[in-house]
């Protein structure tokens, strides 16, 4: 707080109290989280240093002229100045994800020590100030070598190799890590790597936007939306019955055998299953409403839901794909056995939410915010999207009811999963001023939409701000931030600097602000009235 004028601290405390209907922190529920977010590739920097090998992520960006992340924000060696920031933050949860190429250099056998001793000291600090570390297994960062061997998602092999990865972690890192997210927004994961390619691996078929040199969009981002649930399934059904509780199942084989050495192996057993996690999956989800009142947009957004949402949520909830895309990727779109049914189906405690934008869906021809393609995905859903309010695909407005539609959406879909909202934040320039009162405004709104949802029922348990601090960013390198604190990636340092966005969470999580929910409201009714083609 000190770093700011008293200009800017009453800026903050102005536009945070300056609503007559305003909520505090203490209005969530004590064990609700917040907390802010990052990722390996993007915060740690250290690509080649202490035994490290490239993932495809390294391979990616030096493809293309949009920066890298070799060195980025530097976490690698500043993880404890970032974390002392956390405290005086007084941040809940801390989110980051664990570069499997750092830990497993060769993506399997041995485990890099000096990797280990990495995550073992940052989640060592986390615990001191107080902060509970949510762990992400995989975000974009496969190790090259794999991709090498065999293609990486979009072969079966991914789901031995990930489990072994997820068992180490759970294994190294288990009794301080009590929340677990296996893969980072699997839907627009396989979307954009493999439909797209406009994120590693960076495969699609041949297309005037992109100019990837292999891939087939029309099959491949099912086979890696096939593939990532399977190995989430796996590594989950691993934590469960080899970390995650000792059952009473165990407990009375133990009470009940005459056997001295079964007595001892079942306890001993029991001793090493105390972890008391939760595992989850987190999916990407746009806010989706109809862009006309019409019957036919009313049912193009349904559709819109069945391909967003419903990919992996069914299989995960219901043990299935929706019937929509059955119908229409036929025998492109891979097939459960009864086994892998039941083994998907349940196999997620929570439902990881990473929500930015709001789209209008249509059925008619119209402007869409994504490029049309002659195959896969988006052809497949067969709708038109065109962003709510004054968004673009990389410049964002408020939309705050779109997030709550989608957990009111879930909540009444898919029996309502506890979910964490593990990304939400605002884009700026790099060049814009450290006086970020935009991303103050998103911000709010959006936590007030989270506390409308879990008023009306959404069984919503942790917000998680995109990004603590500036990093790289996947689709715009450095050109623009989502951080509440400045790096100054000119200085070889890395300085941090508070923006005004740092100083009004701290205000809201040490409950000295307050925070509208009517402007929340208003909001809504500002961006949400009728629309008309």
């Amino acid at each position: 707080m000190k770093h700011f004028s008293l200009l800017f601290i009453l800026l903050v405390i102005l536009l945070a109290t300056s609503y007559s209907d305003a909520f505090t922190r203490n209005n969530f529920p004590k064990d609700f989280l917040f907390g802010a977010a990052t990722s390996a590739y993007q915060w740690e920097g250290a690509v080649d240093e202490d035994g490290r090998t490239p993932s495809v992520w390294d391979t990616f960006s030096h493809s293309y002229n949009k920066g890298n992340g070799d060195i980025t924000s530097d976490g690698y060696h500043k993880y404890k100045e970032d974390v002392k920031l956390m405290a005086e933050m007084g941040l809940e949860s801390f989110r980051f994800s664990i570069s499997w190429s750092r830990l497993i250099p060769n993506g399997r056998g041995l485990i890099n020590p000096k990797g280990l001793l990495f995550y073992k000291n940052l989640i060592k600090e986390l615990k001191i100030h107080g902060i509970k570390p949510h762990v992400t297994l995989y975000h974009y960062d496969l190790p090259q070598c794999l991709e090498d061997e065999y293609g990486g998602w979009i072969n079966r092999k991914i789901i031995e190799d990930f489990t072994a990865f997820a068992d180490a972690c759970f294994r190294e890192f288990g009794e301080d890590v009590k929340l677990w997210t296996t893969i980072n927004e699997a839907t627009i994961f396989a979307i954009g790597s493999y439909d797209q390619g406009i994120s590693p691996p960076g495969r699609c078929s041949p297309n005037k936007f992109i100019n990837c040199t292999t891939g087939n969009s029309s099959t491949e981002p099912y086979l890696a939306g096939h593939n990532i649930l399977l190995a989430h399934a796996s590594a989950s059904k691993l934590y469960k019955l080899k970390y995650k509780v000792c059952t009473y199942r165990y407990i009375f084989f133990a009470l009940k055998t005459r056997n001295s050495t079964a007595y001892m192996i079942i306890v001993h057993m029991m001793v090493q299953s105390k972890q008391r996690g939760s595992i989850g999956l987190s999916i990407f989800a746009f806010g989706l409403s109809p862009y006309t009142n019409s019957k036919e947009d009313e049912i193009a957004t349904q559709r819109a839901k069945a391909f967003f949402y419903g990919w992996m949520l069914k299989p995960l909830v219901f043990g299935d794909y929706p019937d929509e895309m059955k119908r229409t990727v036929g025998s492109r779109l891979p097939v459960f056995s009864e086994e892998e049914s039941e083994q998907v189906k349940g196999s997620s405690d929570f439902i990881g939410i990473i929500h930015y934008l709001t789209l209008y869906v249509t059925n008619q021809p119209s402007p869409s915010i994504f490029p049309s393609m002659s195959e896969g995905f988006y052809k497949d859903m067969g709708v038109y999207m065109i962003s709510a309010g004054n968004s673009s695909f990389l410049a964002w407005e408020a939309t705050p009811w779109g997030l709550e539609g989608i957990l009111e959406y879930i909540k009444q879909s898919y029996n309502n999963p506890p979910i964490y909202i593990l990304e939400n934040g605002m884009p700026m320039g790099r060049v814009s001023t450290l006086q970020d009162t935009q991303r103050i405004e998103f911000i709010q709104a959006y936590i007030g939409a989270v506390l409308n949802a879990i008023k009306n029922g959404s069984d919503t348990r942790g917000y998680f701000v995109w990004s603590m601090i500036d990093l790289y960013e996947l689709l715009t390198g450095y050109t623009t931030s989502f951080g509440m604190y400045y790096v100054n990636f000119s200085d070889p340092g890395r300085k941090r600097t508070p923006k005004l966005s740092a100083s009004w969470y701290t205000g809201f999580l040490n409950g000295t602000i307050d925070v509208s929910s009517q402007d929340t409201i208003q909001l809504q009714r500002n961006i949400s009235g009728s629309s008309s083609l």
